[in-house]
């Protein structure tokens, strides 16, 4: 006999399970939030090549006993939920409070739960999730216009393309604290999200598809500053050319524009964009612009490996 509760903002509920290795969970609001009992931390936040990711489940009850189950989410948007299948080795839990993946390439929500006694009380962690901003055929996402900060009066769009005709935009941001859709802070038309104006926001967004694919994350800000960076949402590929621009909300560039990567000034200069003719992985990082005493955001300019076709000749 199990008996299945969550924390803080969802309750899940778990209905005629018949696998042990998946568990389909209907999400609804709970109006009356407890403390959460189990929490999930996940290190890395964002991927990179060859990094493993470790998960931790830290327990308030620290007394003894507890078992450790590790699962991985697959959404399913035609019921706004997500199904969790238990990742290898832990069907029958583990006494160490953390796990480590291996060969994650693409973004991937975890939760994890304890259990002791007989019967068994268990209960779920929040989701928490590993971001990879590297584009997969079968879900992606792609900003519309294509850089990471907005002003609060753009007009931003973000669509979801891959193999399936369902999909969900999701987002975390800091100051919401827990995971949202695109119908709390925007509008879903067909596999397109479209922002609501006049708000500000920094968040991570990404696309889950009714086939059970994450897309690939973007980090987005929307602001209210009178400047802002524009600077691509997505990464770029070494060897390509970029161009980083600053840009004011009502007028035009009329003394020295500052540009900055990773808080160190490489370009002072009358001209409002910073171009760089063959970019390098040293040319990842933060990046930020100030003028006549305003300064952007800074944001992260991502810098993928050039993709190298191979030919294979066959003498006979």
């Amino acid at each position: 006999m199990y008996i299945f509760k969550v924390n803080l903002q969802y309750v899940l509920i778990v209905q005629n399970v018949f696998d042990p290795l998946s568990i389909h969970v209907f999400i609804l609001k709970n109006h009356f939030p407890t403390e959460a009992q189990f929490v999930l931390t996940v290190s890395p936040s964002w991927l990179s090549a060859g990094a493993s990711v470790t998960l931790n489940c830290s327990v308030k009850d620290q007394s003894a006993g507890w078992r450790f189950y590790w699962y991985k989410t697959v959404p399913d948007p035609s019921d706004n939920s997500y199904s969790y299948e238990l990742l290898p080795g832990s069907s029958s839990g583990t006494e160490q409070d953390s796990y480590i993946v291996h060969g994650q390439t693409h973004t991937a929500g975890y939760v994890c739960r304890a259990g002791r006694g007989d019967p068994v009380y268990t209960d779920y962690s929040q989701p928490q999730f590993v971001w990879s901003a590297d584009f997969h055929s079968s879900a992606s996402l792609t900003v519309s216009p294509d850089r990471a900060q907005h002003f609060t009066s753009d007009s931003v769009s973000l669509s979801c393309e891959g193999n399936s005709t369902e999909w969900r935009v999701k987002r975390l941001s800091p100051e919401d604290r827990y995971l949202s859709d695109c119908t709390i802070w925007g509008t879903m038309t067909g596999s397109t999200c479209k922002l609501k104006r006049n708000r500000c926001s920094g968040a991570v967004y990404w696309c889950e598809s009714g086939s059970g694919e994450f897309s690939n994350a973007v980090n987005i800000t929307i602001q209210d500053k009178k400047m802002i960076l524009l600077s691509p949402a997505r990464p770029v590929t070494e060897g390509d050319s970029v161009s980083l621009s600053c840009k004011l909300r009502r007028q035009t560039f009329d003394s020295t524009v500052f540009f900055y990567h990773n808080e160190k000034l490489i370009q002072n200069y009358t001209r409002w964009e910073l171009n760089i003719s063959a970019v390098s992985k040293s040319d990842e990082g933060f990046y930020k612009c100030q003028h006549t005493g305003q300064e952007s955001a800074q944001s992260w300019m991502s810098v993928q490996g050039e993709f190298k076709t191979v030919s294979l000749n066959c003498l006979l």
